[in-house]
């Protein structure tokens, strides 16, 4: 009976460590950083490596705008696109740690480029 009482607490230890390093090994997600489309000319942002900047384009159309990123080993652009009923917004996603600008353009004309810089840390 002893023995029985051994293995079963043994058994619980085991599925308790079992348990916890799943809960361990799960990582948060960054959340982006979410700016209107308005306040981003001249400005800085701080980003993290993997994490994003959503850009929100008030009342145009998200794929209206196009992206370029000086220097794309610090971090990329991401068009806006409407895909199966939902709507995602254009943004940059940083890659590693630097900094660069960013010039987005509008198809839309008429509408001044928008230049702001992303700092991206490790």
């Amino acid at each position: 009976m002893r023995i029985t009482r051994i293995l079963g607490a043994a058994a619980v230890v085991a599925a308790a460590i079992a348990l916890s390093a799943c809960a361990q090994s799960t990582t948060p997600a960054i959340e982006p950083v979410v700016m209107d489309v308005n306040s981003l000319q001249g400005a800085t942002v701080d980003l993290e490596v993997g994490q994003s900047l959503d850009i929100d384009t008030g009342s145009l159309a998200v794929d209206s705008y196009t992206g370029e990123v000086a220097d794309p080993s610090v971090a990329e652009f991401v068009a806006g696109r409407e895909e199966g009923g939902t709507t995602y917004n254009p943004g940059v996603t940083g890659l590693a740690p630097g900094s660069t600008g960013v010039t987005m353009s509008n198809s839309d004309g008429g509408i001044q480029d928008l230049t702001f810089t992303v700092n991206v840390t490790g």
